[in-house]
């Protein structure tokens, strides 16, 4: 990667308007993600825990080093845009990425993370997955409360059973692995489709 592909997604303002949903409609224009959210940034690979909210990276040629993700303040597109809407084929919710300064890649990191944390499964969800896969939520959810991993869970105890929180639904698939444009699925999940409606793939 050439020093212009780096210089192009630098932190600043200098990058023209940001585009709001209603311009995006009207322009119609494509978005070019950041490579680090594609995953094909060459140099650095992100690790994004969803249930910490830890963030970092590897280059993959030098995996033995841990690299601080010193990307957070670059823009998540060009254009930038006030709005980004991510959904996954793992979960039925839908995150929606807001800054009217144009989304950065913290915007969308910090957000994800507050969504799936923060937010908990309703009965109706939660009832919704066959038997097995609600062990399963329970055991994660279990195990992610006994690692401490939620604000204020050691003041509280334990919350109670019905208390899931999204990210226990993802079960192991806990790491960011990248957006991508899928037009059909989205407009299947949502019932239209838009240059700043993105996949979240996710790992374990």
């Amino acid at each position: 990667m050439g020093d212009s592909a780096v210089n192009k997604w630098s932190a600043g303002m200098s990058y023209g308007p940001v585009l709001s949903q209603t311009d995006l409609y009207l322009l119609n224009t494509e978005l070019q993600l950041n490579p680090i959210l594609q995953g094909t940034s060459g140099g650095f690979h992100l690790l994004f825990n969803l249930v910490t909210g830890s963030t970092g990276g590897f280059n993959a040629e030098a995996r033995d080093r841990d690299i601080p993700f010193t990307a957070k303040d670059e823009p998540a597109t060009l254009p930038r845009v006030t709005d980004l809407i991510i959904i996954t084929e793992l979960s039925p919710w839908c995150t929606i990425v807001h800054n009217d300064r144009g989304v950065t890649m913290s915007d969308v990191c910090s957000t994800i993370w507050k969504e799936y944390t923060e937010n908990c499964i309703t009965e109706a969800e939660y009832n919704c997955l066959p038997a097995r896969l609600q062990e399963q939520v329970k055991r994660v959810s279990q195990n992610n409360q006994t690692a401490g991993s939620w604000p204020g869970a050691m003041y509280y105890g334990t919350p109670a059973p019905n208390r899931y929180k999204r990210v226990d639904w993802l079960r192991d698939k806990i790491f960011f692995d990248g957006l991508q444009k899928k037009d059909t699925y989205a407009s299947a999940r949502l019932g239209f489709k838009a240059p700043n409606i993105f996949i979240m793939n996710l790992a374990s």
